[in-house]
């Protein structure tokens, strides 16, 4: 079986929140493969920007990586990561959420006609984005991984395109 094919309506923009996408390592058996993305979503003519949304840290692998995804070419947006404390111990977890960030980049795209939104992430906290989108009939696609896939956006029927990466790609 070969990869799916994306029927894409009009000039479409991406938004992939890596922080999300690169948790699906575990559900992929390995980490995703921002090349292979890259390549797959330059195929379509009506993919006009591949935005990618990563938290920026002092640490020398993350420098190094933000400049291999800017060679690329995806359009980068980044912010430093937040250290939060778990629990009051001296354990902490990053904490870098580019939500904000994303619904006022569609709102731009809004503005400019795009017709097509392609985002990588299954965060529920996007689905009153997504119904908004849906009402203003542009045409949704959800990319998730099996196991990462928010209730809210999960029970969105009818308005939304979900495919599995795995199904996407071809994996």
């Amino acid at each position: 079986m070969g990869k799916q094919v994306l029927k894409l309506r009009g000039k479409a923009v991406v938004f992939i929140d890596w922080a999300n996408v690169y948790n699906w390592k575990k559900s992929l058996q390995r980490k995703p493969d921002y090349n292979k993305i890259f390549e797959y979503l330059k195929k379509y003519q009506e993919i006009k920007e591949i935005n990618f949304y990563y938290g920026l840290d002092k640490h020398p692998k993350s420098k190094k990586f933000l400049e291999e995804i800017s060679k690329i070419g995806y359009q980068v947006t980044t912010k430093e990561v937040k250290y939060i404390s778990l629990d009051g111990s001296k354990t902490s977890q990053r904490k870098c959420d580019f939500d904000i960030e994303i619904c006022m980049a569609v709102y731009q795209y809004l503005e400019k006609g795009f017709k097509t939104f392609v985002f990588f992430s299954g965060d529920g906290d996007f689905a009153p984005l997504y119904q908004y989108l849906a009402q203003k009939r542009k045409q949704v696609i959800v990319v998730f991984e099996q196991g990462h896939l928010g209730r809210e956006v999960y029970n969105i029927n009818k308005i939304l395109y979900k495919l599995t990466l795995t199904k996407l790609m071809n994996l």
